[in-house]
C-alpha cells in the first residue's frame, strides 16, 4: 500500500471537514454554547481526529514527519474547490497563482 496516496486522502478528507465545521458555523444557535456542540462540528472534529489517526498510521509505515507536513499544503488546493462547490465561494487570480505556486514548492520538495 503506498502511504503517500493515504497521507493525501487524510488531507482531502481534512478539508471536508473543514466544510462541516463552516457549515455548522453558519447556523445561530441560542444559548452561545450550542456554537460549538452541534451536529455539524461535531461531525467536522470527528472526522478531522479520524484523519489524525490515519497520519498516525502512515508515519508508524514509513512516511516522515516532514513528508506529512508538506503533503498537508495540499489543502491549499482542496479547501477553495470545494469552497467553491459547496459555498459558492469565489476564487480570485491571485489565489490560483497562489495554489500553482503551493503546489510547484511540493512538487521541487519530492523532486
Amino acid at each position: 500500500m503506498n502511504y503517500y496516496l493515504l497521507v493525501v486522502f487524510n488531507v482531502f478528507v481534512a478539508s471536508c471537514s473543514q466544510m462541516l465545521l463552516k457549515q455548522g458555523a453558519l447556523k445561530e444557535y441560542t444559548p452561545w454554547w450550542r456554537q460549538y456542540f452541534n451536529p455539524w462540528v461535531i461531525a467536522g472534529y470527528g472526522v478531522l481526529g479520524v484523519t489524525l489517526i490515519g497520519n498516525i498510521f502512515c508515519m508508524s509505515n514509513g512516511v516522515q514527519v516532514k513528508e506529512i507536513s508538506i503533503i498537508e499544503a495540499l489543502a491549499y488546493l482542496f479547501v477553495p474547490i470545494l469552497s467553491f462547490f459547496c459555498f459558492h465561494e469565489k476564487i480570485s487570480w491571485l489565489k490560483v497563482c497562489a495554489i500553482a505556486t503551493i503546489l510547484f514548492g511540493i512538487t521541487i520538495f519530492f523532486a
